[in-house]
């Protein structure tokens, strides 16, 4: 039998290194108001049911929870997950967190027998796979853990904004490293080249990483998300739902089940 390729995403290594730069704290101060919006935008109340569909440290989970939503949150590294029930244990709300792919994810396997009321996949973490058949596989599962009249949001960087906001890098510091990044184009904006590398400011010890995530216009996502049979798409610039114009800072789609 031919083994599974481990892509990078899978590595804890990769996530011990580059955790706390990607998420730093104007992500964590973001998430309060993140999670409400999310809230009012599917139209939940308390004691509805949310998938946090790749939920890593559980950022946007614990917040959802805060709210009296009850969330569980998916996720293929073991560690992040580690962290993430720390953080609820230390709010005091519970989760339930599931290491498992979400290409293959089905909730019904982890005992879970009710359908989610709302799924979100928010701060960029799609388009990650090796290919575009792996990263519509992610959007069915997600698909098939909603009930019908479900909501999905899903937050990314689009093909667009990354155009309008495109910089060939940055130099800061972050969680005790020197941190220099490069960015390039990949192919036609097929995809953005990412180069971070890491210095630690008190050992001098270097690591660095490149990696590529795979850029989808909003309408390409719009078409993909209407195939796999969710029954309406909207697009907006942000979670206050201005339109996705000229001046989007992200690229949010609500998504109908």
């Amino acid at each position: 039998m031919e083994n599974k390729k481990t892509e990078w995403f899978e590595s804890e290594d990769f996530w011990k290194n580059y955790g706390p730069i990607m998420f730093d704290e104007q992500k964590w101060a973001e998430a309060p108001a993140v999670a409400e919006k999310v809230m009012e935008i599917a139209g939940l109340r308390e004691g509805c049911t949310v998938l946090d569909a790749g939920c890593g440290v559980g950022r946007i989970s614990v917040e959802l929870a805060l709210l009296g939503l009850r969330v569980t949150g998916v996720d293929i590294i073991q560690a992040e997950l580690d962290t993430a029930r720390e953080d609820a244990e230390g709010e005091g709300v519970e989760i339930d967190f599931i290491n498992a792919d979400l290409r293959s994810f089905k909730a019904e396997e982890h005992g879970i027998k009710e359908k989610f009321d709302c799924a979100v996949d928010l701060y960029t973490s799609f388009g990650y796979c090796d290919t575009e058949e792996e990263d519509t596989q992610i959007l069915e599962s997600i698909y098939d853990s909603l009930k019908d009249g479900g909501t999905f949001i899903l937050e990314n960087l689009s093909r667009e904004v990354e155009i309008r906001y495109f910089t060939k890098g940055e130099e800061f510091e972050r969680a005790g490293k020197l941190v220099k990044t490069e960015f390039s184009v990949v192919g036609a904006w097929e995809g953005l080249r990412s180069h971070w590398t890491l210095t630690d400011k008190q050992t001098g010890e270097v690591v660095d990483h490149e990696f590529v995530q795979r850029l989808y216009s909003a309408a390409e996502l719009k078409k993909t998300l209407l195939k796999i049979g969710f029954k309406s798409v909207e697009i907006y610039g942000d979670f206050m739902k201005n339109p996705y114009d000229e001046n989007m800072a992200t690229m949010v789609l609500v998504c109908k089940k």
